[in-house]
């Protein structure tokens, strides 16, 4: 495993490090590991994201028509 120090790290950042690991129930070092890892490894679609946040899940549900009617070209001409 190789190892990493991060230095001048801004204190509010690192604030809302300490607060967000507490939340999650890990150490700040496992919080920044994780958070590393889903940055630079995410290979999560936009959608998977959407649906992860605001999917029914979480209360949300979106009603999306089944039939869309395509709409006239627009004709830049006049």
């Amino acid at each position: 495993m190789a190892n990493l120090s991060v230095r001048k790290l801004d204190q509010r950042v690192y604030e809302k490090l300490r607060i967000r690991a507490a939340k999650h129930g890990v150490s700040m070092e496992e919080e920044a590991r994780q958070i590393i890892a889903q940055v630079v490894t995410g290979s999560d679609r936009i959608s998977t994201i959407f649906q992860k946040y605001f999917g029914s899940k979480n209360g949300i549900n979106l009603d999306i028509p089944d039939q869309r009617k395509p709409h006239e070209p627009m004709d830049f001409n006049e």
